[in-house]
């Protein structure tokens, strides 16, 4: 019996090898994308998968979204983590799983490193933390945030 390679890879969940779970996805988004001593930083990041998991235009599963192409870290499936924040990013991934996400987020899609500075004019800035500035796309009529705002943490700590 013959099975091609884009049946075998949906039979192995998310990703063709190894097999990773929901979780491993969103740990690695979150591990990869944002400063791991910021919780905030990690609910932003997995608050935005999660949004996009949501959303008609990527893939609905977890793992669907952090390995779509050019959208995340480079290497972000593959690279290792190294395990000194391992328990912090899994208890934030755990609770971004079970419904938690950062109440500032509300339908940003989208982030960069927060020192970047993006040349576009249909940007709306919601959220500043772990490193990243977190934004909506919208009709350039409807940005009223048009800059990063100031950092902030401590919004979601435990």
């Amino acid at each position: 019996m013959i099975i091609s390679v884009a049946a075998l890879a949906a039979l192995t969940g998310c990703g063709i090898f190894p097999r990773h779970t929901e979780r491993d996805c969103m740990e690695r988004a979150m591990y990869f994308e944002s400063n791991r001593s910021s919780r905030d930083g990690m609910i932003a990041v997995g608050s935005v998968v999660m949004n996009r998991v949501n959303s008609s235009s990527y893939p609905d599963t977890v793992c669907g979204v952090v390995a779509q192409k050019n959208q995340f870290a480079p290497g972000i499936m593959s690279r290792k983590m190294d395990g000194r924040s391992a328990a912090i990013v899994r208890e934030a991934a755990v609770s971004v799983l079970k419904g938690e996400r950062h109440p500032m987020i509300a339908r940003a899609q989208f982030f960069h490193a927060a020192t970047y500075h993006a040349p576009y004019n249909n940007i709306h800035y919601v959220l500043s933390t772990g490193g990243n500035a977190f934004y909506e796309k919208r009709p350039s009529e409807r940005v009223t945030q048009s800059t990063p705002l100031p950092q902030i943490e401590g919004i979601t700590g435990r």
